[in-house]
């Protein structure tokens, strides 16, 4: 997979939303922190649009995507916040444009669709990270948060162990492949289809939010007798933000399913809909071990 050039001090970044206008304040706060981290900043031509006509506004959101990709005076791309419509787009995508003009693409939640479809037909590194107006506004931003973009400026490798969450052993061993997945929900709706999550020899991340702990244990059966955990070499498990009764249950739900894997699986990894949230590279090479519990993720971008 191709690696997109890491950013530098005054390079110019774009910030589009493919699945969901974001709030105003909150972009903009996010915004005034990209540049504190030396970059110019660019707003996508339709990036607070909300029109009713799905087709006119998927045609604008994938304009604004082609746009960013396209123009070599931009190298990187942030999704200001998740929200819904991302699988609408992945058809349409010119995937072939991304594979020539390889640059950063960073979000989550539903952004999950994008992320593994250009991985699947441009094979080009995405990244699962915290967006724009969602994680880096006044109000919810940690340091850990913002910390995990400068990655994108040094090429240097990430570990991940109990000194950043108290990590949890559902299932030992240890596992290495390729980092892939995303929000458990976007990874569900994709089976069947071109854009479906390739697993296979992967370490798979899973997270999700608001979603209750049965329609969780469906959609993790779902993955299963579809094949998805067939072949996966390890899975990681971020965050499932609920209510604390549902969050019990939910915890339930996660230890049954995954006690007796044939591969290592750790819990409570703050990737996601979470503060904080870090931001780690999808399609790189992964390493997971349980003695300790730790994952070490290769860099997601080329030092040129």
């Amino acid at each position: 997979m191709k690696k997109p050039r890491a950013l530098q001090k005054g390079d110019k970044v774009a910030i589009i939303a493919p699945a969901g206008a974001p709030d105003k304040e909150h972009l903009l706060q996010g915004k005034r922190v990209l540049e504190e981290m030396g970059v110019e900043v660019v707003l996508g031509r339709y990036v607070f649009d909300m029109e009713e006509d799905i087709a006119a506004l998927d045609q604008k959101r994938l304009s604004d995507l082609h746009e960013a990709f396209t123009d070599p005076a931009i190298h990187g791309i942030f999704c200001a916040s998740g929200g819904v419509g991302t699988a609408r787009l992945a058809p349409k995508i010119d995937y072939e444009m991304i594979n020539r003009n390889p640059k950063i693409f960073w979000g989550y939640s539903d952004i999950t669709y994008l992320l593994n479809a250009i991985q699947n037909f441009s094979n080009l590194i995405t990244f699962h990270g915290p967006m724009v107006a969602s994680d880096l506004n006044d109000e919810v931003r940690e340091k850990e948060t913002e910390a995990s973009i400068l990655s994108l400026f040094t090429g240097e490798s990430f570990t991940y162990d109990s000194s950043d969450s108290p990590l949890a052993i559902l299932f030992g061993g240890k596992g290495e492949g390729r980092l892939v997945g995303g929000n458990l929900t976007l990874l569900t709706n994709g089976l069947g289809t071109p854009y479906q999550v390739n697993a296979d020899g992967a370490i798979l991340l899973i997270e999700d939010v608001e979603e209750p702990a049965f329609k969780i244990n469906l959609m993790l059966t779902h993955l299963e007798q579809a094949g998805v955990f067939d072949s996966v070499a390890g899975v990681i498990l971020g965050q499932f933000q609920s209510e604390p009764e549902e969050q019990k249950r939910i915890q339930k739900v996660l230890q049954d399913f995954f006690t007796g894997s044939s591969f290592p699986v750790v819990e409570n990894f703050f990737i996601g809909h979470c503060q904080p949230n870090y931001g780690v590279p999808m399609g790189v090479n992964a390493k997971l071990t349980t003695s300790p519990p730790r994952l070490v993720i290769d860099s997601g971008v080329e030092v040129i």
